[in-house]
């Protein structure tokens, strides 16, 4: 597994100052990705425990709220091991820091994963450039959703968290 990028002060991806991760590589190549340079999955540079530990130390600050972890695709079979044991190391070191993961998949797609112990929020969906709407809240189209995950698992049925 590889990453491209850390972020160690994002206020973009998620509410707040946020450390944000873009893992690298992605299958689905949506029209105008505004992350084109992540879907190639040998480039980027390789994920190790030492990247965990740099983003776990980024986030020992009172100022970063949480972790957002983007792509690429950071739930893609060749990444979700990868995102999982990094999610699950942020939230046993920071249980009150919140974390963000977008992907293309769909949250029906992905139910079931172990990785939903550990997130607060997936932002769902492929972009799809004709749905594009600048208005919208940390999502690019209209089709995607922002997804409470704790209540989504509470309740058995998807929670959003805005519209």
């Amino acid at each position: 597994m590889r990453y491209n990028l850390i972020r160690k002060m994002d206020i973009s991806n998620g509410p707040g100052v946020r450390v944000s991760i873009f893992m690298q590589g992605c299958h689905f190549h949506c029209k105008n990705c505004f992350n084109s340079e992540t879907w190639d999955f040998e480039g980027g540079k390789e994920f190790t425990d030492d990247i965990i530990n740099k983003v776990l130390d980024l986030s020992n600050k009172d100022h970063i709220v949480g972790l957002s972890i983007l792509g690429g695709e950071p739930m893609h079979p060749v990444n979700i091991e990868g995102t999982t044991k990094l999610a699950k190391a942020f939230k046993e070191k920071y249980p009150n820091k919140d974390i963000w993961v977008w992907s293309g998949f769909r949250y029906e797609d992905l139910k079931g994963k172990d990785v939903f112990k550990y997130i607060d929020v997936l932002v769902d969906g492929q972009y799809v450039d004709e749905l594009h709407n600048p208005t919208l809240k940390w999502r690019g189209s209209s089709n995607q959703r922002v997804i409470d995950i704790k209540e989504t698992l509470k309740n058995n049925e998807i929670v959003l968290k805005c519209e």
